[in-house]
């Protein structure tokens, strides 16, 4: 019997499809962290996130058991992928019905920036009121830009790897980023917040 947890991605979706469910559940256990990370900051509602998660690993179950996964050493930017079409797939029918308002969770208390802080006490609360003001304008940027803020500076993606994983060009990626930071930068302007870390 081969150890699940010395596999790859790759190796254990394979695995999977080949009828072994513990790898299945070591994959679910390395991925779903990241993934539901990613979906609630985009959907900002921690129910919607759960459905939207849920809904995301039943798709990549059933494409992995149609053999619509090929073995790319990706498996984490294929899922990506595929949550991303989901959200999207919400994003349209919640736009056919005229639903989408924003939430009083919107705050992205979910992500920390304290890890990236590490001043005397004086400067550490002003980077961490720093940080709530720039969490706070993130969450009035479209969901498209505030998608490619968060790959970009909490997954640590490269603009090709958003532009793979939102099915868009890399310009449109940059774009976009180019986009938020003019947002983010006025919207500062706007409400006289300096966004300088010490």
């Amino acid at each position: 019997m081969e150890n699940i947890s010395r596999l790859t991605d790759e190796e254990l979706a394979i695995s999977y499809v080949r009828g072994n469910n513990r790898a299945f559940d070591e994959l679910l256990s390395r991925n779903q962290s990241k993934l539901f990370s990613y979906i609630l900051f985009v959907v900002r509602d921690e129910d919607k996130a759960n459905d939207l998660f849920q809904e995301t690993f039943v798709k990549v179950i059933t494409k992995l058991h149609q053999g619509r996964y090929v073995d790319s050493g990706k498996f984490g930017a294929w899922i990506m992928r595929i949550a991303h079409n989901v959200i999207m797939d919400w994003y349209r029918e919640q736009r056919s019905r005229n639903l989408i308002e924003p939430t009083d969770e919107n705050d992205l208390s979910n992500l920390s920036g304290n890890e990236i802080l590490d001043s005397n006490v004086e400067n550490r609360y002003v980077n961490d009121q720093i940080m709530v003001d720039v969490k706070n304008m993130m969450n009035m940027l479209p969901p498209t830009q505030r998608e490619v803020v968060f790959m970009r500076f909490y997954q640590d993606l490269s603009f090709k790897e958003i532009a793979e994983t939102t099915g868009v060009s890399i310009n449109t990626s940059l774009g976009r980023m180019r986009y938020a930071i003019l947002n983010l930068r006025r919207m500062s302007k706007e409400h006289n917040i300096a966004l300088q870390l010490d």
